[in-house]
């Protein structure tokens, strides 16, 4: 056979397709292109779960998981945004967290940055005020026991309200119809806002502070649980807890209730009813004094009746038959003392009469016309005291203007004239002249004396 009869053709091999070229990437870089990702598309989530593993760190910031029966979320909460949060949270509780998603680099770890908090089933404020009423509960500072009455007439009281709102104007009016001459000092402050919790406690702070204040109030109209808030605030518990003299919480309406009224001595339901429970009418003062003066006649009328029961049913036993005539000198002692309690008795009752006339006259001294006569004839003698007192100082400064009026003519060159001298210009120079050198023959001189001026011309010159 032929060597060109064995040849065959023998196919090329397939050249492999060519493979794509490889982008190896760092662990750093591959989780930044994640974090691009989650937090571009996650920027703003509601999520709803438990808390737990709750840490709050010495720098503020709060840590914790929010978990369900099937998956887990890291989430953190720091310092800034947990400043604003009514309540703490605790674990185990229900909440619905709003936030962005954010990576953690150094972990490789994604998480929820919550800003906004709040109970589920509940508004944050609802759970603050719950969480800070069971403290403060439990401190004792709504106890019954460290309540104070309020006093049956006072002179002065404070009030802590704005001073633009219709609080002050019921607080006025009731003042006025029922006691006009009390006393109201009104500590201006905001009742709503960011401002109103510390005008509140430094108004609370001041008007305690005061002497011969005999109460203190705090007011508002009514409104919603965030305009009523201020006076849900620690600071504002704390600062009517400390308050020396009584309190009366007056915020809201009937139904609107804070942590102020349950500290304060005395809750009202509206501030008109506070400055009615502040002031008793004269009616009301009166029938009570009428009433303690009807017990204690009774009382006194019924231990009588019983002494002479118990003396009769005595007298009429036959054992003390011989005893008779001193059992009836008793009864006749005890007669005494009947009419004696009698006019003891009436003599209570006149002494509770003039005390309740001093009383009166007490009221009436405080009018308004007498307290402006008052002061009136002491703003008359501090004037008369200023004009003497500036007479005084008018008549010293005019009698050291006289010495150094005279020690300054004294020192007067014009006075040396009086005396034959003469003071000599040099016309052409401007000049005083104090030496014959100082002038050539033919200048013109101008001559001061004492009784008035004289022209002259050098003609002769002589050497000294």
């Amino acid at each position: 056979m032929k060597q060109r009869d064995l040849e065959f053709d023998v196919p090329e091999p397939e050249r492999s397709p060519a493979l794509p070229r490889r982008r190896v990437q760092s662990v750093s870089e591959v989780t930044e292109r994640i974090r691009g990702v989650l937090e571009s598309e996650l920027r703003d989530v509601w999520v709803e779960g438990e808390i737990s593993n709750l840490k709050i760190a010495s720098s503020g910031h709060w840590y914790f998981s929010l978990k369900d029966d099937k998956a887990q979320l890291r989430a953190v909460v720091w310092k800034n945004s947990a400043r604003r949060m009514r309540f703490r949270p605790k674990d185990g509780m229900k909440v619905v967290a709003r936030g962005g998603i954010r990576v953690y680099a150094p972990r490789g770890e994604y998480q929820i940055s919550v800003e906004l908090l709040e109970p589920l089933g509940k508004g944050s404020l609802q759970q603050a005020f719950e969480d800070l009423k069971q403290r403060l509960e439990q401190e004792g500072l709504f106890d019954p026991s460290r309540k104070r009455p309020l006093p049956l007439l006072p002179r002065r009281i404070g009030v802590v309200t704005s001073p633009t709102g219709a609080v002050v104007r019921d607080i006025l009016r009731v003042v006025k119809r029922r006691y006009a001459n009390l006393e109201v000092l009104i500590y201006p402050a905001r009742v709503q806002g960011n401002e109103a919790t510390r005008e509140i406690v430094e108004g609370v702070r001041t008007l305690s502070g005061m002497k011969g204040l005999d109460v203190l109030m705090v007011a508002r109209g009514g409104g919603s649980i965030e305009d009523l808030w201020a006076f849900n605030e620690e600071a504002v518990a704390r600062a009517l807890a400390a308050s020396p003299i009584p309190t009366i919480s007056a915020v809201g309406h009937e139904t609107d209730f804070t942590i102020a009224d349950f500290v304060a001595d005395v809750r009202a339901p509206t501030p008109s009813a506070a400055a009615e429970l502040v002031i008793g009418t004269k009616e009301e003062i009166e029938a009570r004094i009428g009433a303690q003066q009807a017990r204690l006649t009774a009382a006194v009328r019924l231990r009588l009746t019983r002494t002479r029961h118990r003396v009769e049913a005595v007298t009429s036993h036959r054992v003390f038959e011989a005893e008779r005539g001193r059992v009836r000198t008793h009864a006749q002692q005890v007669d005494d003392l009947q009419r004696r309690s009698e006019a003891a008795l009436e003599r209570h009752v006149e002494r509770q009469r003039q005390r309740l006339r001093l009383v009166e006259q007490r009221a009436s001294a405080f009018r308004w016309e007498r307290q402006l006569d008052d002061r009136r004839e002491r703003v008359e003698r501090g004037a008369t005291r200023l004009t003497g007192f500036a007479r005084s100082a008018l008549t010293a400064k005019q009698g050291h203007l006289a010495q150094l009026a005279g020690k300054l003519e004294s020192l007067s060159p014009v006075a040396v004239l009086s005396r034959g001298y003469a003071l000599v210009w040099d016309t052409s120079r401007e000049r005083l002249l104090r030496s014959p050198s100082d002038v050539e023959v033919g200048d013109r001189l101008r001559l001061r004396l004492s009784g008035g001026v004289l022209g002259a011309t050098v003609t002769d010159k002589e050497s000294p």
